[in-house]
């Protein structure tokens, strides 16, 4: 059975495709069967593992909304080590008329399901927004990633993120549970840093990741050549701190799928 993560904030800005693919990438680079799926219609994240947009004949959108099966929309992401379901701007119209369908919110946990045999983790990107895609996401997915910067809005958006999966666990999908919160862009050096990194500790314990992924040029450089930065420069701090996230992520997870929904949504 793979386990499905949905990475998602809706405040934009803090790293959440920069976290997805390179999730990703560490998670195939430790011999795990991987599908990364990009569930925003930026197409950011189909860009970052080495695809096109612009050139694909069929993305997630064909999937969801006109039932096209998955073996012919999925792409392999050869140099990023991962396989994709890829996506552009042709899912902006997947929202509204996926308001029009029956079992809506189901849409994207019906196609995954039917994978659960052939991949370890699957990995979805989600839209910086709480929208239609995004329930979808939450719906298909067990546990939630959520990214953020240590700063002064972030808190704020947590506890908005956080009644969401609430009230998507209560209605729609009982499994659903914040897997862990992930510091990004992280900068010890600021004092606001130092402060919110204090109140998310105080708030939510163990659920926040012990490893930091900190601001890194080769980081922010390894999108604009289509790589995850483990294939851009596998030596850099970016690298190694997405690289000990997924051995984090690893440990954990399989310790939290223990947990009752009750202990891990509390």
């Amino acid at each position: 059975m793979s386990k499905i993560f949905a990475v998602a904030n809706q405040k934009g800005g803090v790293a959440k495709t920069t976290t997805s693919v390179n999730l990703a990438a560490s998670l195939s680079a430790t011999r795990n069967r991987v599908l990364l799926i990009d569930l925003d219609p930026q197409g950011n994240a189909t860009m970052g593992s080495g695809v096109d947009k612009s050139e694909l004949e069929l993305t997630l959108y064909d999937a969801l909304v006109d039932g096209v099966p998955f073996e012919k929309v999925v792409v392999t992401a050869d140099e990023a080590g991962y396989d994709l379901l890829p996506s552009n701007s042709d899912l902006v119209a997947a929202e509204a008329q996926l308001f029009t369908m029956e079992e809506r919110e189901f849409r994207l946990k019906s196609l995954l399901d039917e994978q659960s045999e052939n991949y370890d983790y699957m990995i979805i990107d989600c839209p910086p927004s709480l929208n239609m895609l995004t329930i979808n996401a939450l719906v298909a997915a067990q546990g939630v990633l959520i990214p953020m910067q240590c700063e002064y809005y972030a808190l704020e958006g947590l506890a908005a993120l956080m009644d969401t999966i609430e009230k998507i666990a209560e209605h729609l999908n009982p499994e659903l549970h914040i897997e862990g919160i992930i510091r990004t862009m992280y900068d010890p050096r600021n004092r606001l840093t130092i402060e919110v990194n204090r109140q998310l500790f105080q708030h939510f314990g163990d659920r926040v990741y012990r490893t930091v992924i900190p601001r890194n040029v080769r980081l922010a450089e390894a999108p604009s050549f289509g790589l995850p930065v483990i294939k851009y420069d596998k030596s850099s701090r970016g690298a190694i701190s997405y690289l000990a996230l997924a051995g984090e992520i690893l440990r954990r997870s399989d310790q939290l799928s223990n947990e009752t929904p009750t202990t891990q949504q509390g």
